[in-house]
């Protein structure tokens, strides 16, 4: 575990943010496809260092040794670039609903959050299928925007992306965008295309939409083993609680893919 120092601040839509973050050890984590990392934000009058190991078991039970009031708040997140020991992270603001985002509404050059990973260890390749299939929503955005970017010119691709509103929109080519604002909903737009069982599947967002997308893939006899998922929050709840049914079924299905 180490800490990041926020070099750079950039907003990008009404709701979310860009940020850039300098630290030890960036340079040396290399790059590919979907890195994911824990982000943690200090507490008031708290410290956002945990460990200084780099072994996951020890720092995470060095993380839940900590008395509650100083342990600092962790969230995961997508990598959306990793170049040159700059590290690039975008952050979704939802007002004071959530430590991350009250902390992204307020960050300012010089604040400084924990980190842990990207590890090689959780590493998964992106798909050379004949098409490829994204969707999710802004949550999942820097995800598939760093996604597309490594995509080939010949490789065939689909993008769905549920936002607010069109002025949520970022400037990426071929993305189908879908508005909430507009009474539409990623559920009903993915599967209304049709896709081939031959496809290549990465799915990312809210837990229930993505459950109920993972379903239809796998109804249209899509591989499991080639659909990547991942439910990156919950309806009225955070990471802090403890995990619903629901969760724990998808943990089971990860692994399950994961193991096949």
């Amino acid at each position: 575990m180490s800490l990041l120092t926020v070099t750079s601040v950039l907003s990008l839509t009404p709701r979310m943010v860009r940020m850039t973050f300098t630290g030890d050890g960036l340079s040396d984590i290399g790059s590919w496809p979907d890195q994911q990392l824990k982000l943690l934000f200090p507490k008031p009058g708290g410290s956002a260092l945990v460990s200084e190991s780099p072994d996951v078991s020890v720092w995470y039970q060095a993380y839940l040794a900590m008395p509650e009031p100083e342990r600092p708040w962790m969230r995961s997140f997508t990598v959306r670039s990793l170049v040159d020991g700059v590290l690039t992270v975008d952050f979704v603001l939802h007002g004071d609903n959530g430590p991350a985002s009250r902390w992204a509404a307020r960050a300012r050059p010089g604040d400084v959050i924990g980190r842990f990973g990207p590890s090689r260890d959780y590493a998964r390749p992106l798909g050379t299928a004949d098409l490829l299939v994204f969707a999710g929503d802004e949550t999942a955005l820097p995800a598939i925007g760093s996604l597309l970017e490594l995509l080939q010119a010949s490789q065939k691709w689909l993008a769905f992306v549920e936002v607010a509103d069109p002025a949520e929109e970022q400037p990426l080519p071929g993305v189908r965008w879908v508005h909430r604002s507009a009474g539409e909903d990623l559920v009903s737009a993915v599967t209304e295309v049709e896709v081939p069982s031959s496809a290549w599947v990465w799915l990312g967002g809210e837990a229930s939409a993505v459950r109920a997308l993972r379903r239809h893939f796998v109804g249209l006899v899509v591989s499991k083993k080639d659909i990547e998922f991942a439910g990156y929050w919950r309806r009225a709840l955070t990471q802090d609680d403890a995990p619903t049914t629901d969760d724990l079924a998808e943990a089971e299905e990860r692994i399950a893919a994961l193991s096949e």
